[in-house]
């Protein structure tokens, strides 16, 4: 697997992160919710609070890294616009980062990412809705992932601590793990998961590691294309087709008349 620049420097941080978010024996060092009272109640095991956690602990050391590489740092306006991060480089090239966290299942795979939208301004790269800069003026997409292990303990939610209760609250998740991979190279060829418009990524962790998901031995471009012409059922009833053109890599290379990949 050859590195690029980009992965390389982040990558640097992985320790950092791991101190930021786990204790010496590897548990979330996230405990709970804290009031004005000293009351700590704690955290569900609900991904979406999990994550949200997760990417805020990280931005600290995100902002050394730009320090570090004299990359100037952009935050998303809106907690629903892409990418979590834009760092701008010395010679104005805009890359886009967006972090993302998954937990691993008992099969060793992970539950998977959902890296982004395939409508919208993925589609209409002139576009400012919903993300910072329009897609079009990024040079690199890149996904940074967080992988961890749900504690298997149960947690009594209902229960309030104090400060003095600190040790004996169990952290919900543990074990972080971490990935920095460019968004195509780990995209599959399906939707995420439930309704929602988003791509989906690879499930195995050495296909996230290694960045080999089934657009990587082709191209950026021919990502893009199949993404941006993907059309649900739905979609494809909206566009008065009788079905989708295609609903796989195999089926879209078919369809564009793709040969020798």
């Amino acid at each position: 697997m050859e590195l690029d620049n980009f992965q390389k420097s982040l990558l640097k941080h992985t320790e950092d992160f791991r101190k930021v978010l786990a204790t010496p024996s590897g548990d979330w060092s996230v405990k709970g919710f804290i009031d004005v009272a000293k009351n700590i109640y704690t955290i569900s095991v609900d991904t979406k609070v999990v994550s949200k956690i997760i990417e805020l602990m990280m931005f600290p050391v995100l902002q050394k890294f730009a320090k570090e590489n004299g990359f100037e740092m952009r935050f998303c306006a809106e907690q629903n616009h892409y990418p979590d991060v834009t760092f701008i480089t010395k010679d104005k090239q805009k890359i886009a980062l967006d972090l993302k966290s998954t937990y691993r299942k008992k099969n060793g795979n992970v539950s998977g990412f959902t890296l982004g939208a395939f409508t919208g301004y993925f589609r209409f790269r002139d576009s400012n809705k919903n993300i910072t800069f329009p897609y079009k003026e990024y040079s690199k997409h890149y996904i940074l992932g967080v992988i961890y292990t749900q504690k298997e303990d149960l947690i009594d939610e209902n229960k309030v601590y104090t400060i003095d209760d600190l040790e004996e609250i169990l952290s919900v998740v543990k074990d972080f793990d971490f990935i920095v991979q460019e968004k195509y190279k780990i995209a599959k060829d399906r939707p995420g998961s439930g309704n929602t418009k988003n791509i989906g990524s690879c499930v195995k962790i050495a296909e996230l590691k290694e960045g080999a998901g089934p657009f990587s031995k082709l191209s950026v471009k021919i990502f893009d294309d199949f993404w941006m012409n993907y059309m649900t059922v739905e979609m494809s009833r909206s566009a008065k087709l009788r079905k989708p053109p295609y609903t796989n890599l195999k089926e879209y290379l078919k369809y564009r008349n793709i040969k020798n990949v």
